[in-house]
């Protein structure tokens, strides 16, 4: 797998904007690249990028990008299972790294963005799990481990069922 630093990125993205045989795409969820995006790249989530292996196979490069750069190691990785035979480059610490590096971006909303939710619902469950145990009944502080092992899971496999579920509420449309 290749890998390209944001300095290098945005130096091929100026260049080769209008260049047909190069795709530049970000693979967060659409509620995500509605929050932020990166003018110039297009998205594609993660869990659709399947669907666009004969799009890439027209390609000579595909660069991807995510929010940390986890998942567009995960979209490559299903690229490559899949047969895309386009040279395929994992932009390294996504949008993240863009922002740090201070480089402009598009942004259509004014919403919390879809990771401080994600926090803001964790703790919120942590919480009610809590006060739930010491108040309600005890079945409550099942909730505290779900919410700690979803967590974990998020973490190691760069994918959230929270953000996911969020992602899809009406304030995020």
């Amino acid at each position: 797998m290749k890998h390209i630093s944001i300095t290098a990125f945005k130096e091929v993205l100026q260049a080769e904007k209008s260049n047909n045989s190069i795709d530049f795409i970000n693979v967060c969820e659409p509620a995500e690249y509605k929050e932020k995006h990166i003018e110039g790249v297009r998205s594609v989530p993660l869990g659709e990028v399947q669907k666009h292996v004969d799009e890439f196979n027209n390609k000579q490069t595909v660069y991807v990008h995510c929010r940390s750069g986890n998942r567009g190691k995960q979209a490559i990785d299903k690229l490559v299972a899949a047969g895309v035979t386009a040279e395929l480059v994992n932009v390294e610490g996504g949008i993240m790294a863009w922002d740090e590096a201070g480089h402009p971006t598009n942004s259509s909303t004014t919403r919390i963005p879809l990771m401080r939710q994600v926090l803001i619902a964790a703790g919120s469950l942590i919480l009610i799990g809590f006060i739930g145990a010491h108040t309600i009944h005890e079945w409550f502080r099942f909730i505290i481990p779900a919410v700690g092992a979803g967590l974990v899971f998020s973490g190691v496999s760069g994918w959230c069922g929270m953000a996911s579920a969020l992602s899809k509420m009406p304030w995020n449309k």
